[in-house]
């Protein structure tokens, strides 16, 4: 099987340096390597494309045969790092929290530990009062999207 500290260790020397970080990393017990990456100003497809040939090419297929697949966490991915919660603030999030309860509203902060949302006004279009929130809180945050 791969190890995946020595992929870990490929990645992070590639993204070094550069505003891209790894958002999720898994290896199959069939060799099967998914990479997430995300970036401060977000990916391109030559970003995982190059990432894609580092890995490859520190790899000896001869030695195990892998299937490789790496990609950017798109905008419907859930948000899995402090980072993603800084760079999506102004986005208006969906947060389902440990307890079941949901939260929905504009990002206006984040920081390593938690983050803050506002709500939209509520039915008397009285402001609701921002909710902050702990990321080991946090079952599920995705970004809303509207078309």
């Amino acid at each position: 099987m791969i190890d995946k500290l020595h992929v870990l260790d490929i990645i992070h020397s590639h993204l070094q340096g550069s505003d891209k970080f790894l958002v999720d990393l898994k290896i199959t017990s069939d060799n099967r390597i998914f990479v997430s990456i995300d970036g401060d100003e977000g990916v391109l497809i030559d970003d995982c494309v190059a990432l894609s040939r580092a890995i490859e090419n520190s790899l000896d297929r001869d030695a195990e045969d892998f299937e490789l697949n790496v990609a950017s966490a798109g905008l419907d991915s859930p948000l899995k790092l402090p980072r993603q919660y800084k760079k999506n603030i102004g986005q208006e999030l969906q947060v389902t929290l440990m307890d079941g309860e949901q939260v929905t509203g504009r990002l206006t902060e984040a920081d390593d530990e938690q983050c803050t949302i506002q709500p939209p006004h509520g039915k008397k279009k009285a402001p609701l009062d921002p909710v902050t929130v702990s990321y080991r809180d946090i079952k599920r945050a995705v970004i809303v999207i509207h078309f």
